[in-house]
């Protein structure tokens, strides 16, 4: 949706009516050379001249001496007549004479005068060549056949190149002038649909955007007391976690101008460039000021100067960033402009950009807590209808680590599974298949796993589920499966009551424990080991490493800090370890796996028989769910179906239907008379 009042950010010229008519409602008139009918047919008109002069081209007669020609003459060597013109003498050779290597014809012709005309003609009669007269070509048909392509393609290359971009900008700045006007896209009040009621999960960045807001709406109140408008706001956080929207918000909230562009669209294949485009954004947004400027993933060309890597010379993205510097510490008090920028890495920006005065306020926008992401689901499933059943609150809860557009994708999923099973609104499973979806990947149930892999991956995922049900530092059990999903061919689904901040000694061994369980028992009951436990050795390698190196847990290693260094740049030396206290680290890592290793191997040992019930009941049911888990530990059947007793139910409805087809069609054709037997009534068994 357009506004018909909207200047046009290229040329900056208002369009002051729908479909770009004038104040008098006439259309501004149009390039005929560039657009419409006519200049499709001058376009045709020349591509055809150009294929005419070119065919010309090539049937060119090759020049020889008036002497060469007459002993042709003589020895019979033309194939046809020749033309005697005013000036020439033109004939085409026979094809077995042969000419010089770089002859591309058999055409040749002799220059001749009016003088000696008649008496070539003469010399034809006598010796018996047929021939004919013609009046002389014009010697602008000669230079048009010789230099006409070339000056006909001179004009093409002029005409779609070099005009086009002189006249693509429609101003001022010569050939190259479009390549420095800004990219940006001009929004008001009226162009977004978004608002602050949009946004939820985030209250503290929302009520930095109010404050914005109200900078910009009632400037005066905040200069009573000497105060001055914010400059500059930087957007940080995780891909997802509402940045852009918070930006839409502005734009839907405040009602000034909002200029719209990407760090990518500063740079160019043209040298200084990016910064001319820096400075016809910065100079339109000054003219139409209190306003807004938008600078999405400002990375691109705000990344730290001095890093290196440059290859020398003029470097592009300096100059770019250079002027964004300029521009936003060259404004006055009373300009009333407001940078706000989003970056999901903050930590590669040049510290020039992020100063106060530049960027006067950094937000940071988290991903959502648990209230948060409840608040996120209202928002997203206000167009969706949701079943009695659907528990948002437990939703959240199994949600951990979900951004906002995770969420909204996450609806999304659950309410095109609810249609594509012809359901009358979205469920409490189809939201709980769409959060597995859109964490591990889709379900591969028509995935062929054999007898004994199956009791494999039963028993592994038994082993996780024993140690979490009974470990009293682990998360509490939601779901275990041996379906395949994503990569993994199986999985143990943990449902946090709480959004935890920091872990404590005994719940990270607790992880632990929980990841060793799969491998001893398998060891413990299949004999074996295998190779799908490598991503539990790594959850436990790498939660050993940081508690010994990063968390200080260990009391050998002490209170020091020996992981890697993140701020640290890529050309400086690290810091390592002495040999002494590298072998430290390395056995202390190992105590605390052994030990933990130890720990869970002691739980399943106490409670093998359980693990057994529960790894059987997987093979027979394939999925269950917390409540059933807690049945097979108390000792309790389950009353559902097996899946065996599932595929046996749907074999026997499609083979009814099949039964039935026959049925439907013998009811289709007349009955039989009351003469006819009773066999001759009853429908083919075919």
């Amino acid at each position: 949706m357009s506004d018909p009042n909207q200047q046009d950010p290229q040329n900056n010229q208002p369009n002051n009516g729908p479909n770009g008519k004038g104040p008098n409602n006439q259309k501004p008139p149009q390039n005929l050379m560039s657009r419409g009918v006519f200049g499709w047919l001058m376009l045709g008109s020349l591509a055809i001249l150009l294929l005419y002069l070119m065919t010309s081209a090539q049937h060119q007669a090759r020049p020889i001496s008036r002497t060469a020609f007459n002993n042709h003459v003589k020895n019979g060597d033309f194939a046809e007549a020749v033309t005697v013109e005013d000036d020439r003498v033109v004939g085409v050779l026979k094809e077995d004479i042969p000419g010089p290597a770089n002859s591309r014809t058999q055409r040749v012709t002799a220059r001749i005068s009016r003088e000696t005309k008649e008496g070539l003609v003469t010399f034809l009669e006598k010796s018996g060549q047929e021939f004919e007269e013609k009046p002389g070509s014009s010697i602008w048909l000669h230079l048009m056949v010789s230099w006409g392509p070339v000056i006909l393609i001179a004009f093409l290359i002029y005409f779609f190149v070099f005009r086009s971009i002189r006249n693509a900008g429609g101003g001022p700045g010569g050939m190259l002038g479009n390549f420095g006007r800004s990219k940006h896209k001009l929004l008001t009040k009226e162009h977004s649909s978004v608002t602050l009621d949009d946004v939820a999960g985030i209250e503290e960045a929302k009520d930095e955007i109010n404050e914005i807001i109200e900078f910009l709406k009632h400037p005066k109140k905040f200069q009573r007391l000497g105060g001055r408008v914010p400059r500059g706001v930087l957007l940080d956080g995780t891909p997802g976690c509402g940045k852009t929207l918070l930006a839409k918000a502005i734009a839907g909230e405040a009602d000034v101008p909002f200029f719209s562009i990407s760090g990518s669209d500063f740079v160019e294949m043209f040298v200084g460039v990016g910064a001319s485009r820096v400075r016809d954004l910065f100079k339109q947004a000054k003219e139409s000021s209190p306003c807004i400027i938008f600078l999405d993933e400002i990375d691109a060309v705000g990344r730290r100067r001095g890093s290196g890597f440059s290859s020398g010379g003029h470097d592009e993205r300096e100059q770019t960033l250079n002027a964004i510097l300029v521009e936003m510490d060259g404004f006055e008090t009373d300009d009333q402009v407001i940078v706000v920028a989003a970056t999901n890495r903050v930590d590669v920006l040049d510290p020039a950009l992020t100063r106060p005065g530049r960027f006067d306020r950094q937000i940071h926008v988290p991903l959502p807590d648990l209230n948060g992401r409840v608040e996120i689901f209202k928002v997203h499933s206000r167009k969706v209808k949701l079943g009695p059943d659907v528990d948002l609150e437990k939703v959240a809860r199994g949600t951990p680590m979900f951004s906002g557009a995770d969420m909204e994708a996450m609806i999304n999923e659950a309410a095109i599974a609810a249609t594509l099973a012809s359901k009358d609104f979205v469920e409490q499973e189809d939201l709980e298949e769409a959060r597995d979806k859109i964490r591990w990947g889709r379900a591969r149930k028509s995935q062929k796993i054999e007898d004994e892999e199956r009791r494999v991956i039963a028993y592994h995922e038994a082993g996780h589920a024993i140690i979490m049900f009974h470990d009293e530092y682990s998360e509490p059990l939601h779901k275990v499966t041996i379906i395949p999903r994503g990569p993994s061919l199986g999985a143990t689904y943990l449902l946090p009551e709480k959004d935890r901040h920091l872990s404590s000694r005994n719940q990270l061994l607790g992880r632990m424990r929980s990841a060793f369980g799969g491998r001893i028992a398998e060891h413990m009951f299949c004999g074996d080991m295998y190779n799908g436990t490598a991503g539990d050795i790594r959850t436990a390698s790498t939660i050993a490493r940081a508690m010994v190196t990063e968390y200080g847990m260990s009391e050998r290693v002490g209170f020091l800090f020996l992981g890697e260094n993140d701020s640290q740049q890529p050309w400086e030396t690290a810091d390592k370890p002495s040999d002494e206290t590298a072998r430290v680290v390395d056995e202390e890592i190992k105590l605390i796996i052994d030990n933990t290793y130890g720990e869970a191997k002691k739980i399943i040992e106490t409670h093998r028989e359980q693990l057994e019930a529960l790894a059987q009941a997987l093979l027979r049911y394939e999925t269950l769910s917390s409540d059933e888990v807690d049945d097979i530990m108390s000792g309790k059947g389950l009353n559902k179906p097996t899946v065996a007793q599932l595929l046996a139910a749907e074999q026997e409805k499609e083979s009814a239907k099949k039964v039935a087809e026959p049925t439907v069609a013998a009811e289709d054709k007349p009955q039989a008379s009351s003469d006819d037997s009773s066999d001759e009534g009853l429908p083919s068994p075919a």
